[in-house]
């Protein structure tokens, strides 16, 4: 699949009602993804998912991605960028608020990483602005898809991912320096059941920086991944655009 970028929108609506926000991260992916994995990720599948959505009569628009994510655990890794949650709190709120601006109180966050939470921020910029904030993590979506495609999806440069950027950019995948993606569990056992968490110095936990095995991913599954999952999202995009005053939670 070939990449085109430009400095102008390829979606042309001339009233929208729906803004989709890209949000990804700037980190490494294990040895053989680009460190802008995320960033690809999230900003291709809502643009095709917004072209899509459009074409059955949504009036919705792709804002420019916001790069960087939580990455607290990544800091020893070259070019790693962290935004503090405060950070992205402060980018939500004020895109929101300009949107409200021009009238668009629809807003849809495209979030491509794992260590982006915005659950609290959404609900706490809800309940100041009169704006609904949808959340759709991408690789939380479709999991039943997920089950029948993947042996071991990983949830970091893994299977999944890695047969995503085989389609979206096979050039900049280099599978012969993958790692196994392999994690070293915590040393304390209590630490490692179910329900207990807390975060992983991610280079001691994952050593080639990646989690899960990419062994098994091919340009094949990623296109069948991809095609279902913007599926998904521009049914989010075109419901949320048609969608009227009262039709819950748009209240």
């Amino acid at each position: 699949m070939e990449l085109k970028y430009s400095s102008h929108s390829s979606l042309k609506v001339n009233t929208p009602n729906v803004a989709l926000l890209p949000w990804g991260a700037t980190e490494a992916h294990n040895q053989h993804l680009p460190y802008g994995s995320d960033i690809i990720q999230s900003e291709v599948i809502a643009k095709t998912a917004a072209e899509a959505a459009n074409s059955k009569g949504a009036k919705s628009i792709v804002l420019p991605v916001i790069p960087f994510g939580n990455n607290a655990q990544h800091l020893d890794q070259i070019a790693a960028i962290h935004l503090n949650t405060t950070t992205a709190y402060s980018i939500l709120k004020d895109v929101s608020y300009s949107l409200l601006k021009q009238g668009i109180d629809r807003l849809i966050i495209v979030n491509s990483h794992g260590g982006n939470d915005f659950k609290p921020l959404v609900r706490d910029i809800q309940s100041e602005l009169k704006v609904l904030i949808i959340l759709a993590d991408l690789h939380k979506m479709i999991p039943d898809v997920v089950g029948e495609l993947f042996d071991t999806p990983g949830d970091h440069a893994g299977e999944l991912e890695t047969s995503m950027m085989m389609y979206l950019l096979n050039d900049d995948v280099d599978i012969s320096k993958a790692g196994e993606g392999k994690r070293t569990k915590f040393k304390i056992k209590g630490l490692n059941q179910a329900g207990v968490w807390t975060p992983r110095p991610w280079k001691l936990s994952h050593p080639d920086l990646g989690s899960g095995n990419p062994e098994n991913a091919n340009i094949d599954k990623g296109k069948i991944y991809f095609e279902k999952l913007t599926e998904a999202l521009s049914t989010v995009v075109l419901d949320l655009s048609i969608a009227v005053k009262g039709d819950l939670p748009y209240i």
